[in-house]
């Protein structure tokens, strides 16, 4: 017989004793602390501590929009449905449109990708200004975010930007750095990320408790 943890609670305090003993966690201001802790026990990977790259205004920019009713937009249905609705203040609508039957239409009439026409679509309906943004799959995504921010004025409460791939990805996350907007982000550099490290973002930015037993 083996001998393992089998209660959730511990299983999660467990793994959060492991993280913090394991990551540099020096850094990081005591409000983004739990954000980062949470992606890492996503990865499973302590050592994306040192790529995470982040504004210290990330963590009460996005909880004080939710808090007041904002939505969450996302590019990959994996990520919307990632999302633990009970952490949720104010019963905060998840957007994600990438399921549309018509938005493949829409891109290949556009020559752009499904992502980049559905970030098209959080714009035409007005809802990039003042939203938590959470790109975890695809860079088009992010770049267009950053495009329709520069071209309407619209300034997203915070944007977790964590596109994964070898294409794309680091570039459009170094362009989210450098932007000159001075908008909110929190992201992990190079090709890591992907939609269960932004989501587990998303999650510890919407409650302020850290362990669960939730999907243990």
């Amino acid at each position: 017989m083996n001998d393992y943890l089998n209660n959730g609670s511990d299983i999660y305090e467990e793994s959060f004793r492991i993280i913090r003993a394991e990551a540099d966690l020096s850094r990081f201001p005591a409000d983004v602390e739990p954000v980062v802790v949470r992606m890492i026990h996503a990865a499973a990977d302590p050592a994306i501590a040192a790529d995470i790259a982040f504004t210290p205004g990330i963590s009460a920019g996005c909880k004080t929009a939710l808090a007041d009713g904002a939505p969450i937009l996302c590019d990959s249905s994996m990520t919307a449905s990632g999302v633990i609705r009970s952490r949720l203040p104010r019963d905060n609508e998840v957007v994600c449109h990438i399921k549309d039957p018509s938005l493949a239409d829409e891109a290949r009439a556009k020559g752009v990708t499904k992502t980049h026409a559905a970030v098209d679509r959080w714009a035409e309906q007005d809802l990039l200004d003042g939203a938590v943004v959470a790109i975890g799959n695809a860079p088009t995504a992010l770049y267009r975010v950053l495009e329709l921010c520069h071209a309407t004025g619209a300034r997203p409460a915070g944007i977790i930007g964590i596109p994964v791939g070898f294409v794309g990805a680091p570039e459009s996350k170094q362009a989210l750095v450098d932007d000159d907007l001075g908008l909110e982000y929190i992201t992990l550099l190079g090709r890591r990320g992907g939609s269960a490290i932004a989501v587990a973002a998303v999650n510890a930015l919407a409650s302020r408790a850290e362990l669960t037993n939730e999907h243990a």
